[in-house]
């Protein structure tokens, strides 16, 4: 991992010092997924990394989003999250250092996800897989951690209009499941 500056230092340590790698308890009632948080471990400036789904995907295409995916039979959150990294935006396992999990996301289409948070080693060559993800980017970590960049809005999704979080940046429209999982990092560090 990179050198980071003191305020970098504090803020992962706080971060670790509130998260668990236990993963929250996920209701069998829901479809179970998990998704990586990945801070990339920029020198002076980390970043969230976050993809855009291709347009033609039947659920949410087009919307921003962690990489992640439901979690198969005899699989662990972290083992899923870590999967579906390397499957969706080729992020090999050795460039990970898990965190600890957020509280489990529940979404109004019934699944159940377990966010993962996790620094990243930003010397890695991304590799999106073409089917799911269209583009690959990252949010100044500042930009997320700053409350006066979120906001609630009332959005129109599969199950009727419902208020989101949403956390606008540049031409991006960071909202629903991903904005509140990264609301919930906002609510661990403040």
């Amino acid at each position: 991992m990179t050198a980071c500056n003191e305020d970098t230092r504090r803020f992962l340590s706080r971060l670790q010092q509130r998260l668990r790698l236990k993963p929250p308890a996920l209701p069998a009632a829901l479809r179970n997924a998990a998704v990586l948080v990945p801070i990339l471990d920029h020198p002076h400036a980390p970043a969230i990394l976050l993809t855009r789904r291709t347009d033609d995907l039947p659920d949410h295409p087009g919307q921003i989003c962690f990489p992640g995916g439901m979690i198969e039979p005899g699989e662990t959150p972290l083992r899923a999250a870590l999967r579906e990294a390397h499957e969706e935006i080729g992020l090999p396992e050795k460039n990970i250092r898990p965190v600890g999990f957020l509280p489990a996301h529940a979404t109004s289409a019934g699944i159940a996800i377990a966010p993962l948070v996790a620094r990243i080693d930003p010397h890695f060559t991304p590799a999106p897989c073409p089917r799911e993800v269209a583009e690959i980017f990252e949010v100044p970590l500042a930009h997320i951690l700053n409350p006066a960049n979120h906001r609630r809005e009332w959005r129109k999704g599969r199950n009727g209009e419902r208020l989101h979080w949403v956390i606008p940046y540049r031409e991006y429209d960071i909202w629903g499941a991903t904005a509140a999982m990264l609301r919930s990092l906002w609510e661990h560090l403040r």
